[in-house]
């Protein structure tokens, strides 16, 4: 893929599509909640990551070396001093495809239950924690939240041309310069058909 020359135009976002292999090395809680919080928070120590997720550095350590042999992360030696180790993601986020759920293997099928399934959970606790806590937040952050849902009638088609808008509007605001009361804003999207008229 070419760089991106135009200083105007945003990156797109380093992406990795998972396949059977990858997925495997993926499908397991810790080691998506490890990725996750690599992406958001930057390169960590296994220690650090530990605390952040209530997990004994030895889980996390183990699991990050997996993920690391799949590819997903990466040692980051600008961080470290000494002999302290620093992580960081090898890539913006991940791509489910879902022709993994249709996958003639069962070890694949199984993998694909287990991402989705931690994703739902991470997505679900991520809400409860909003509800929980946005009482604290100044009220501009909670009148520019957004709980909302949408029901239209679409074709296949037509909904997966408006999930790639969804996704190329929100990945125009990724490289937006540096603002004062910036904060990590966590965007949620959810497209499924349900039966009945």
């Amino acid at each position: 893929m070419p760089e991106n020359t135009d200083p105007q135009k945003p990156a797109d976002p380093k992406v990795r599509k998972l396949d059977p292999h990858s997925l495997r090395g993926l499908a397991h809680p810790l080691r998506i909640r490890l990725l996750g919080d690599l992406g958001r928070h930057g390169p960590a120590t296994a220690s650090q990551l530990a605390q952040r997720l209530g997990e004994s550095s030895g889980a996390t350590s183990y699991h990050l070396r997996q993920l690391a042999t799949y590819g997903f992360v990466e040692d980051a030696p600008e961080h470290g001093k000494g002999r302290e180790r620093w992580w960081r993601a090898c890539q913006d986020g991940t791509q489910f495809d879902e022709a993994l759920i249709y996958d003639t293997d069962p070890v694949t099928r199984s993998a694909a239950e287990v991402f989705l399934a931690e994703i739902v959970k991470i997505h679900e606790q991520e809400l409860s924690t909003w509800l929980g806590e946005a009482h604290t937040w100044a009220m501009e952050w909670r009148r520019s939240s957004e709980l909302s849902d949408f029901s239209l009638k679409l074709t296949a088609d037509q909904t997966h041309e408006l999930v790639l808008k969804v996704h190329d509007l929100i990945n125009s605001y990724r490289d937006l310069p540096p603002a004062e009361g910036t904060e990590m804003v966590r965007f949620h999207t959810h497209a499924f058909p349900v039966h009945g008229k």
